[in-house]
């Protein structure tokens, strides 16, 4: 009797761990039907979408995808005017949009190719040649890993993508049962391939009945207690910067210099010094560093987006003022214009 039990339970184990997918092929089986229709309507290979997504979410998993539903890291821009978000990339609390669902930022990933002047070239390529599309992206300041190119076309190769570049929306989720034969027995995703079936499935509506008295106690609605902004001021946490690790707050309510200078047993001067306030008032989400900025970034250029100053550049990379200044050929105090390119490492060539 036991043998038979044991048996048996082997029998369920192996069904359920033939049918255990990895991050990243949950995450093809998932997206690959939004990449195939953003080809249909815009002409952007489904391949090199569904490899961006892949990188850029850590196969569904970052945070940006899982509390901002946003999938390709857009950064909010001068345009955009839905729900934000902040999160640390190459710079602490940048700018995110949030979507409603992955599809909305599917589409919008789209549109931020079509509409930007910089990725112009790339809708004069061959829509089934990945490789060129990948290389393009790079050139075009997609991102800043000098890598970028090869990490994508990796992610196509590995997975088999450019096969869906060659279906149509109509044939995309057989071409992903195709290469997941195990999704038979997902009855979720086999509920896809036959709408007609489930559109036939009716409720019965529920009879409606005179309502009833109620016979039980409310118990009042829990609030939670609003914290008061001494809790706040002292609940700060030191982070570090993705350029060299330098030790940095994010200031979370309107405070002053020597608020921070107690906190955290510095001197006021040095705060100043280092961050180069001219006055010690200190607004909510304003970047204060705990030690001496860098002399250069940790990337080789920045847009600048609409309303920022070489200020705000300076303490979004951690660069020090007058070397951000230096390294641009610009004047203390000049404004940068946006959508201008600014030098981080290297100096600005000369024209």
């Amino acid at each position: 009797m036991k043998r038979l039990f044991l048996l048996i339970s082997l029998l369920v184990l192996s069904k359920f761990s033939a049918q255990t997918w990895a991050t990243e092929d949950q995450y093809i089986q998932k997206f690959a039907q939004y990449a195939v229709e953003e080809m249909e309507k815009y002409k952007i290979p489904a391949s090199i979408t569904l490899a961006q997504g892949l990188l850029e979410t850590g196969g569904g998993q970052s945070r940006l995808a899982l509390e901002g539903k946003n999938h390709f890291g857009i950064k909010c821009k001068e345009d955009w005017t839905g729900k934000t978000m902040k999160h640390t990339d190459d710079a602490p609390n940048e700018c995110f949009r949030v979507y409603e669902d992955p599809k909305q930022s599917y589409e919008d990933h789209s549109i931020f190719l079509a509409t930007r002047k910089y990725y112009t070239k790339l809708f004069d390529l061959d829509m089934k040649d990945y490789k060129a599309w990948a290389h393009g992206l790079k050139k075009a300041g997609y991102a800043t890993n000098p890598r970028y190119a090869s990490i994508l076309i990796g992610k196509i190769e590995k997975y088999k993508l450019y096969e869906f570049d060659e279906v149509n929306s109509k044939e995309v989720l057989y071409a992903v049962l195709k290469k997941y034969p195990g999704l038979q027995e997902d009855r979720q995703f086999m509920a896809q391939l036959e709408p007609a079936k489930e559109k036939k499935k009716t409720i019965a509506p529920t009879p409606k009945t005179p309502s009833q008295p109620k016979i039980y106690a409310l118990a009042p609605e829990r609030k939670e207690r609003v914290k008061t902004k001494t809790e706040i001021l002292n609940s700060i946490l030191i982070k570090s910067h993705p350029n060299g690790g330098l030790k940095y707050i994010v200031i979370p309510e309107d405070t002053n210099v020597e608020f921070i200078a107690k906190k955290f047993k510095i001197s006021e001067s040095k705060l100043m010094k280092w961050n180069e306030l001219e006055g010690k008032e200190l607004a909510k989400n304003e970047i204060v560093f705990l030690e001496s900025k860098n002399s250069a970034g940790n990337t080789a250029t920045y847009k600048v987006e609409y309303g920022e100053d070489m200020y705000d550049i300076a303490q979004k990379f951690g660069i020090k003022l007058n070397k951000l200044y230096a390294k641009n050929r610009m004047d203390e105090g000049q404004k940068p214009a946006s959508g201008q390119l600014i030098y981080l490492i290297d100096k600005k060539p000369r024209n």
